[in-house]
């Protein structure tokens, strides 16, 4: 048997593959349109790896996706493919409902087309806690039954593909499971997201632009972790259901940004002695930005038995350490056209 992950030259897929081939004898396809973000590097490792076979193509070419299935003997689908950055949705929305829309229904009937001939088949779709909208200081957190509010042009083209999944359960029997995760991060993620840009920046020497007064809260959950919970979802979760997976870690903004220069302080002193915290510069806060996310995870605790094993100030660590360890990928995924989109985006 083998699995389709689609997405997974991406930061979490990436990882989910990695992941899943440290843990599993059962090979996968990785399946990745090596759009920006998406980094063939972030599996070099499975080279000459028999259990890995990648092949490039999008999520929404149906033939394409149909041959695989087939050619495969594919018994789960998990897709992590999509177009996931906020500030770029707000200065460009049509990749996004292209990709995680459109895509996400070319998928789908792939799917449709193949998965009566195995029993056992499974589709994970992998959405984000964004999709609900934004919460005040004292609302409780995200729980599954929360209604849809998607804010930004991202979370509208993911609550969107979100339907369509559920839609697709209910009309044609697509056995379908969904998580809604809260803010990742770890090593590989791409360097326009909070964390790594902070890290990239201030090794550079250049300022560490926080929005608005940085007292944005989100949950932060640790890659390892979400793929630990993606791996049970799939194994155990009922069809039809969707899960919640966050990291009880909510922090605001700054509070990520200041523990990430003490870290940096301590591993990598400046030359001059001084913290890498008087980098910190206060930008023009972003158009509809959601003030705080949380999410409730006690549905997948109490029905799959699982919970995050790292701690926030652990996970910010191994994340600091990892690209430490790991400049010349960073230098790679930084050049071009990511440089000249910091510069139109922070100015």
């Amino acid at each position: 048997m083998t699995i389709l992950v689609t997405g997974g030259a991406g930061f979490i897929g990436s990882n989910f593959v990695l992941d899943w081939l440290a843990t599993s004898s059962e090979p996968v396809v990785t399946l990745d349109a090596l759009t920006y973000a998406g980094n063939l590097n972030n599996l070099k490792s499975l080279e000459g790896d028999a259990r890995h076979s990648f092949v490039r193509g999008s999520i929404g070419d149906t033939a394409l996706v149909g041959r695989l299935l087939r050619s495969h003997d594919v018994r789960a689908v998990i897709n992590f493919a999509a177009e996931s950055h906020v500030d770029r949705s707000i200065s460009g929305p049509a990749p996004f409902f292209e990709t995680n829309v459109m895509g996400t229904l070319g998928l789908l009937e792939a799917v449709r087309g193949y998965f009566a001939q195995r029993s056992d088949f499974r589709f994970l779709h992998v959405s984000t806690d964004e999709v609900y909208g934004t919460l005040e200081r004292d609302e409780p957190a995200f729980a599954e039954t929360n209604p849809y509010r998607p804010n930004s042009p991202y979370a509208a083209s993911k609550a969107s593909s979100d339907h369509l999944v559920r839609a697709y359960r209910e009309t044609y029997g697509l056995p379908v499971l969904v998580t809604n995760c809260s803010n990742n991060y770890g090593p590989l993620q791409f360097p326009e997201k909070l964390i790594p840009l902070m890290i990239h920046n201030a090794l550079a020497g250049k300022a560490l632009p926080v929005y608005g007064d940085g007292l944005q809260v989100r949950d932060w959950l640790y890659v390892g972790d979400h793929c630990s919970a993606l791996r049970r979802v799939l194994e155990a979760g009922s069809l039809g259901e969707t899960y919640n997976v966050g990291g009880n870690n909510q922090k605001t903004n700054i509070e990520v940004v200041r523990a990430l220069c003490t870290l940096l302080d301590r591993k990598r002193p400046k030359a001059d002695g001084t913290s890498y915290a008087g980098q910190i510069t206060h930008v023009t806060d972003r158009p509809g930005h959601d003030r705080r996310y949380a999410i409730d995870a006690r549905k997948i605790e109490r029905e799959l038995g699982w919970s995050p094993a790292e701690a926030f100030e652990s996970g910010l660590e191994k994340t600091v350490d990892w690209y430490l360890a790991n400049e010349d990928w960073v230098a790679d995924v930084t050049s071009g056209a990511y440089r000249e989109w910091v510069a139109r985006q922070y100015g």
